[in-house]
């Protein structure tokens, strides 16, 4: 019989030794060997499994909902926010810092301990805009929440945009950007946004503009904080900024309005992610999305607050105001898509609400197509629903359609951004981008995403350029006009490091992306002939040097190799899509105005496994035309929002500040 000493409990009198009969002298102990040694600290103490989620509760969309009686009921919802094992006061993870500091009130609000026994116990603190600990709970779940929807979709960990450190007389360096701050009350203004600068979300509060909003009273304090679709959108502003740097010069209008956009078509879609207030406006609406319903609708409480007779932003009608002054007099009414729309539009929210109509758009038709079947089923055959509460099985089925299409649209329009041009984006290319990397993961379109969405830009008169047809194949990018060699590019792919994925530490991957652009400009250099860079609308030059585009004289710089990522995507069929994606850039910098910058580039979309370099998405350095267009479109803007920027895209430090300002 084996012998086993177990060690005894203080204060306890040693024990017998197991399985030795009373009376019988005791051996001394036999010395356990590794493996017994690890069975007893299992037997003694035995692991416990890490969670792999955090419950958090959070507001649904904003507190609004609580001062409705038929919203009452899904005012909360609880989101699982990746586990964090290092989790610190604040709450300070790994991307995310917190920090509670108020300016106007002078005075700093004690931080949220999100590993408190009683509030793990509670899936976190009790949502409550008296509570500055609550908001900073939900800033930092809905902000993890909505990188966890950018890593899944790109198939990598995400990265912040580097802290750029300018020396006078120096080249300009990068700096690796750990965690994006988010003040929860920043500011005492009618105002929220993203700080490329700072690296952080600043977000404001405010004392409503009257007491008529349904929900509010004279001097009620609205916290941008709580408002779900507020932290969604800056948080999407600061994780584009981190995959396209470039998007932050204003050198078309359609530039900073795709920031908007974009940012917008995230906050949407994240309200098919919560799965009782998706229900609540199924049930609603009967399963007719085209209806005024809050899925369509950003920033509620925020509206009303600031003197409108809606939500801040509705995608699917619009809240005409009352002509007797009278709020319960206002009508909603379903906005019509027209061919004039994109046209008509210049503000960059005005703009960027035609790019998110659009996407909702063709959400809307693919959830009506997937669920004809469902509404036949239902009505024996006539698809005509009786008067009356549809029945709690077709609401969950309908329910669940509705998320699986958001859930893919999402992942669409996140996924395309590897697709598009390294600056000067317009929204012809990013429907380009789309249609091109969902045919990457899903070659066979049966239940028609891709034309859905060629449709609703069309029927907006968003149109991409250099195309002769609109059908999906015609939309797919090209590859290189002069095919770089691959056995060139197999060379360079061997030296480089594309183990980027969803495992890997954040600052090994950003270090390992400066490593390959330094590697890949090498080779650009020295191994690309001239006529090969010049298919990639590019110069090959090592200093500044005179350049001329059309009449216009000045300086071109060296190119650069901004960013060199490997993508990873499994599609429905089982079909994994491994490339890199490399974006390069050069800059020339007219004569005679100064603080101007142009800038042409290129993205490449190269196969890991054939070296094939599939597609090119190019703004050619030397086009005259693009030039002309740009100077012209600071001219007409000098006095305005593009106009500043243009002229000064490395001076202005805040973007994003003047433009909430000017809509909040």
């Amino acid at each position: 019989m084996q012998r086993i000493l177990v060690k005894p409990a203080p204060g306890h009198p040693a024990p017998q030794q197991v399985g030795v009969p009373a009376g019988v002298p005791a051996s001394p102990p036999r010395r356990l060997n590794a493996i017994q040694q690890l069975h007893l600290e299992h037997a003694v103490s035995p692991r416990v499994p890490t969670p792999a989620y955090r419950p958090l509760r959070v507001y649904a969309y904003d507190p609004a909902l609580g001062a409705k009686l038929d919203t009452v009921d899904i005012n909360e919802a609880t989101l699982d926010v990746r586990w964090e094992s290092e989790l610190k006061p604040g709450p300070i993870g790994e991307y995310i810092e917190v920090i509670d500091v108020d300016p106007a009130s002078q005075c700093c609000y004690a931080p949220v301990d999100l590993n408190h026994p009683h509030i793990l116990t509670k899936s976190g603190l009790t949502p409550s805009e008296a509570s500055p600990q609550f908001h900073q709970q939900m800033a930092y779940a809905v902000a993890m929440k909505t990188i966890e929807h950018f890593e899944m979709a790109l198939g990598r960990v995400a990265l912040w945009a580097p802290r750029e450190i300018h020396r006078e007389g120096k080249e300009t360096t990068s700096e690796y950007v750990d965690r994006l701050r988010i003040y929860p009350h920043a500011l005492r203004a009618k105002n929220a946004y993203y700080s490329p600068e700072h690296k952080a979300l600043l977000l404001g509060y405010f004392t409503a503009s009257g007491s008529d909003a349904e929900g509010l009273m004279q001097g009620s304090v609205v916290f941008t904080a709580v408002s779900h679709d507020i932290v969604a959108h800056e948080t999407t502003h600061a994780l584009l900024d981190g995959v396209h740097r470039r998007f932050r010069e204003a050198t078309n209008p359609d530039v900073f309005a795709f920031h908007e956009g974009f940012a917008d078509i995230i906050a949407l879609f994240q309200h098919f992610t919560l799965p009782e207030a998706l229900k609540h406006q199924i049930a609603a609406t009967r399963g007719d999305l085209e209806k005024q319903n809050l899925l369509g609708q950003l920033a509620v409480q925020f509206g009303a607050a600031t003197g409108r007779y809606g939500a801040l932003r509705d995608y699917i009608g619009t809240v005409k105001a009352p002509t007797d002054g009278n709020p319960k007099d206002a009508k909603w009414v379903r906005r019509e898509p027209k061919p004039t729309d994109y046209a008509n539009a210049t503000e960059p929210h005005d703009r960027g609400a035609v790019l998110v109509a659009a996407v909702f758009d063709a959400f809307l038709q693919i959830y009506k197509r997937r669920t004809t079947d469902l509404l036949r089923l239902a009505t024996g055959g006539t698809g005509v629903l009786p008067e009356g509460d549809i029945s709690t099985d077709l609401v969950d089925r309908l329910a669940r359609e509705a998320s699986k299409v958001a859930g893919h649209v999402l992942n669409m329009c996140i996924r395309a951004l590897d697709y598009c041009p390294p600056v000067d984006i317009f929204f012809g290319e990013y429907l380009r981008a789309l249609i091109t990397a969902d045919t990457d993961l899903v070659p066979y379109d049966k239940l028609g995403y891709r034309t859905a969405f060629i449709e609703a830009f069309r029927s907006r008169g968003i149109y991409p350029s250099d195309v002769k047809h609109l059908s999906p194949r015609s939309l797919i990018w090209e590859p290189p006009p002069l095919p770089l060699r691959q056995g060139k590019v197999r060379e360079v792919l061997k030296k480089l490091s594309t183990g980027w994925d969803m495992n890997s530490k954040r600052r090994d991957a950003y270090c390992s992306s400066r490593k390959n652009a330094q590697i890949f400009w090498q080779w650009l250099m020295k191994q690309v002939s001239d006529d090969e860079m010049a298919a990639l609308g590019l110069r090959r030059i090592r200093k500044p040097e005179p350049f001329k585009i059309g009449n216009q004289e000045g300086e071109l710089r060296a190119i650069e190799v901004h960013s060199v990522r490997p993508v990873r995507r499994v599609g429905p069929d089982g079909n994994i899509r491994s490339d890199l994606v490399v974006e390069i850039t050069q800059t020339f910098r007219p004569s005679g105005m100064p603080g101007r910058r142009f800038r042409g580039g290129c993205t490449l979309l190269i196969d890991l496994a054939t070296a094939e370099v599939r597609y090119m998405v190019r703004k050619k350095i030397d086009s005259p035309n693009r030039l002309a267009e740009q100077i012209q479109f600071g001219i007409d803007g000098s006095d305005g929002l593009h106009g500043n920027y243009f002229a000064d895209p490395a001076g202005v430090r805040e973007p994003f500040a003047l433009m909430h300002h000017v809509h909040g």
